[in-house]
Parts: C-alpha cells; structure tokens; sequence
C-alpha cells in the first residue's frame, strides 16, 4: 500500500482505501482499479492523496483485509450524517445507529485476526461523519483486546459514532477553520464534550448515562490537563480513555484543513512519545499492537538497504516481515530475500520513503517496490 499524490497517479492503479462522501456514498470504493475519468474527479474534489497498492499499473495487488465490512462502514456513516444533520430527531435515530454498532461488533468478531492498515480518505469539511464510524471501530476493536464483553463492545461502539455529537452545537466556521483558532473560538470548541454530554443524556435507554460520560470525557487527560473538566486518572471511565485513543489515532492519520494526515508509524510517535500523561499507557501499547505501523506495501529505508512490508503480525507491529530488494546504495540485490524484522534490533528501520523519495527510487531502479511482494521475486 503506497500514498502517492494525485497527481501521480495513473491509470491502471488500484485504490487501497475508499474515498468517501459526506452522507458515506464512495466517489470509490477500496480495490477500484482507476481510469483517467477517475482520477479527473479525484483532482476536481480536491483529493490530494490516494493510497494505491502499487505504483506500478502492471502489478494488480489486492487492498488488504479490513477489519470491517465495506458496506458495515458505509451503512453507519450514512446513519451518522443522518443524526448529525437533525439532532433533533437523535431519539428516533438511535435505533438505527444501534444496529450499525451491533454490525460493527459482529464483523471485528468475525475479523479478529485482522489488523488495522489503514481507514478511508474524506473531504475535509465532511469529516466528522466518517471520523465518528472511525472512532467506532477503533475503540471497538481497543475493547475487544481489553477483554470487554459483547454487551460492552456495544456500548462503546455507539459511544465512538456518538462522541462528538456535541459538534453540532459548534459554529460551522469555527470547526472548519483553515487557520488557528483565537482564544474564543478555541473556548467554543472545548463545549462540544458537555454539549454531547447534554443531547445524550435524554435518550430513554439503559446506556444513555455511560454513553454521554464518553461524549463529556474523550478529551480528558489522565494527568489533569485534558478538558472540560480536568479530570485525573480513574476519574475518567475506562470507556473515555479507549475512545479518546481511536479519536485521536483517527485524526492524527486523517487530512484536515490545516495538516496534512499523518502516517501511522508517526501518529504512533506522537502518541507514545510526545503526549507524556494524556493515555492509559497499557491500552495505548495494546492499541499500537493491533494497528499496522508500516501497511503492507510500506517502503523503508533499513540499516540494511531498502525493503517493501509484505506481512504484518499483531503484537509485532513494530517489525513486519519484509522484502529486502536494493542495497544502501540504491542498487537492486539480484536475489531479493525474506527479513524477519523481530530478529534485530528495534532500531533497524531507519525511515520510510515518502512520496518524493519513493517517486526518486523506483525511477532509478526501474521498477516499483510492490513488485517484490509477488512470489515470484523472492528467494
């Protein structure tokens, strides 16, 4: 799987990740071979960035395994954007956004074995609906890790489609803003957990009163400085602390108005690294367990050469299995080979190639990394 920059694309590729509108339609699903019509609209509605399975038109290679359904993750951001356009009618829409949960549930039971190598590409200023269903799986499949129980796993689904319902009482302006918000506009922005808080809580069912603890408290921090109400550790449900890990994993690795997506071996950096005090440690180690660092297809530069991720495995997200086809210098091995990263030292990976430095590689050894991943090509 390789990010590339619209412009770069070509006819032939196939899409690794849907791209979707904001009622949850797909301009194209995962696994869409792309023709020039396609790519021509990709550029109009001003998508930057598609993942592909390979740079090489010639290389037809499958996206991976989701850990949902296509159509469970389509249903529920169709059922979100429908809550999300008439709060009002939240208690008559509560059925069906249940029975999208449940799907949820259902499918990562199915799919256990299944990592997490990547999501779905949105519009930026259609992003809540899909994040909201991202937020679902992710915590979703965070719980099913922890041991929760089905029941459980329900709860906190529709917690994660729900989570920031507050948004809606947000102005428009203020949450699509390009540029850093002022002091008041940030004030406004730090309302929506209570404003969910609020909505949620008149709802006539048995969870309503943990489901709007997740709404009030996924911006907590376990060191105090979260908000809105500077919660400290076992004050925040452990609920809040799961959703608060998937919504920020989610928005780190998706494109908005003012960043580009991160990848996700640096989202893992910045969560693990830099946000000192803001996790539950354990269940941030059990979530990067169960999230592909480098995707399959993931080109890195190694303290030996050059190598594509052709598997990854849970619990070693951290070392895939790779391909190692070109030297330190940028020349092809004669006999690409098979490298267990788990069999070295941590700081083996050196870096992955990003869209310039790939673009430069594979010209220069004309041929593209993905082609290593077929059977073919290794000893």
């Amino acid at each position: 799987m390789i990010s590339l920059r619209t412009k770069r694309l070509r006819e032939g590729m196939v899409t690794a990740q849907s791209i979707y509108n904001a009622s949850g339609a797909s301009y194209l699903t995962k696994g869409t071979p792309l023709n020039q019509q396609y790519i021509d609209r990709l550029k109009h509605i001003g998508i930057t960035q598609v993942a592909v399975t390979s740079a090489d038109p010639d290389v037809q290679l499958p996206p991976p395994e989701d850990i949902v359904q296509e159509q469970t993750r389509v249903t529920a951001i169709h059922r979100v954007f429908d809550t999300f356009k008439k709060p009002e009618d939240l208690e008559k829409n509560i059925e069906p956004l249940q029975a999208s949960a449940e799907t949820i549930v259902l499918d990562l039971l199915d799919r256990h074995e299944n990592l997490v190598q990547m999501t779905d590409i949105r519009l930026h200023d259609e992003y809540t609906f899909a994040h909201s269903v991202n937020v679902s799986i992710l915590s979703s499949m965070l719980g099913l890790v922890c041991g929760l129980s089905r029941s459980e796993l329900l709860t906190i689904s529709l917690g994660g489609m729900l989570h920031d319902i507050g948004k809606i009482d947000v102005p428009g302006e203020v949450l699509n803003k390009p540029a850093p918000l002022s002091d008041e506009e940030f004030a406004m922005m730090r309302k929506h957990p209570e404003h969910g808080g609020r909505r949620i809580s008149k709802l006539m069912i048995p969870q309503a009163s943990t489901l709007a603890a997740i709404a009030v408290q996924h911006h907590e921090h376990l060191d105090g400085k979260g908000y809105p109400r500077h919660l400290q550790d076992k004050q925040i449900k452990i609920y809040s602390r799961i959703t608060e890990i998937a919504d920020v994993y989610d928005a780190l690795t998706s494109d908005r108005v003012y960043k580009r997506a991160y990848k996700p071996h640096t989202a893992h950096k910045i969560m693990t690294k830099f946000s000192a005090g803001q996790f539950d440690l354990d269940l941030l180690t059990l979530f990067f367990q169960n999230v592909a660092l480098y995707p399959i297809g993931t080109v890195l530069n190694t303290i030996f050469g050059y190598a594509v991720v052709k598997e990854v495995t849970p619990g070693q997200t951290h070392a895939p299995l790779v391909v190692l086809f070109a030297d330190k210098q940028q020349n092809l091995l004669e006999t690409p080979r098979l490298v267990r990263l788990t069999d070295y030292p941590s700081n083996v990976i050196e870096s992955v190639l990003d869209d310039q430095e790939l673009f430069t590689l594979t010209y220069r050894l004309k041929i593209d990394p993905s082609a290593f991943l077929t059977d073919e090509h290794i000893s």
